[in-house]
């Protein structure tokens, strides 16, 4: 590891330990060359599959893309941000679960509705209300019954 402060290559691991968050690795180093220290996080490299847009273009998952949505839906809603963090934490489960490489955008969007509605009805008809993009109302008060059921 090169120190950030000299740049000297070698460093020495002082002390490790659990990061608070328990998905990384927190780790004191000291430089051997100016003795200062510092500390580095590591996180595992998770590899998602590539998301399959319904155009046919291939782009990269993107966590922050999923929160975005999800927060939008949530707008104004008594949900926490564990809250939401746990959901996109489930999904992320099962698109790593998956055996292929690609996913759907529509199977994402299908596990975000899933997630929506145990978090929230009123996010989970606003979601789905873009999601599914409806022609007239009838479609979205079919959704609304199934909600209320």
């Amino acid at each position: 590891m090169k120190c950030p402060f000299c740049g000297h290559l070698e460093t020495q691991v002082v002390e490790t330990r659990l990061a608070e968050e328990g998905g990384f690795i927190r780790r004191r180093r000291q430089c051997g060359a100016c003795e200062k220290r510092f500390t580095t996080y590591e996180k595992p490299e998770v590899n998602f599959p590539a998301i399959v847009k319904k155009d046919g273009r291939r782009i990269d998952y993107q966590r922050e893309k999923l929160r975005d949505s999800l927060n939008l839906a949530l707008r104004k809603r008594p949900v926490s941000t564990e809250q939401v963090d746990s959901a996109i934490d489930r999904i992320e489960e099962k698109l790593l679960a998956l055996p292929s490489r690609e996913v759907a955008s529509q199977r994402i969007g299908e596990l975000v509705m899933r997630e929506l509605k145990k978090l929230d009805k009123v996010a989970y008809v606003r979601f789905a209300s873009v999601y599914r993009n409806f022609e007239d109302i009838d479609e979205f008060k079919t959704l609304v019954d199934e909600v209320q059921r």
